[in-house]
């Protein structure tokens, strides 16, 4: 089982942007959907942004759409860019990976069929 590593978290004000990255190791970057996930203290974790491994298409959480964007660069990472962050987005952020049996479209925001956690990355929006 492949280890996905994210980073580029840290302390953001709101309005501000940030990116993170999610290092995807070996080939599973052709083949596997990849997802952002966040959990707040207290709260379940949810899905923020996925991408497919197959046609690249990419779907968003309402409360991010607009605000946030998931792509690839052309070797192994995936991003996820922040932008008019705010203090409810503030939480850990994780990136995983969707095996391609899955429809993304219909799986691709549900964190239960994903595999291969990273050890997420701590986002806070604050003044």
């Amino acid at each position: 089982q492949v280890q996905l590593v994210e980073s580029g978290g840290g302390l953001v004000q709101p309005g501000g942007s940030l990116r993170l990255s999610c290092v995807v190791p070996g080939s599973t970057l052709d083949y596997y959907h990849i997802g952002w996930f966040r959990q707040a203290p207290g709260k379940e974790r949810e899905g923020v942004a996925c991408l497919s491994g197959r046609d690249g298409s990419r779907y968003y959480a309402d409360s991010v759409k607009g605000r946030f964007t998931i792509y690839r660069d052309a070797e192994n990472t995936v991003y996820l860019q922040m932008s008019s962050v705010k203090p409810e987005d503030t939480a850990v952020y994780y990136c995983a990976a969707l095996s391609p049996r899955f429809t993304v479209a219909v799986w691709g925001l549900d964190p239960d069929n994903y595999e291969s956690w990273g050890q997420g990355t701590q986002v806070t929006v604050s003044s």
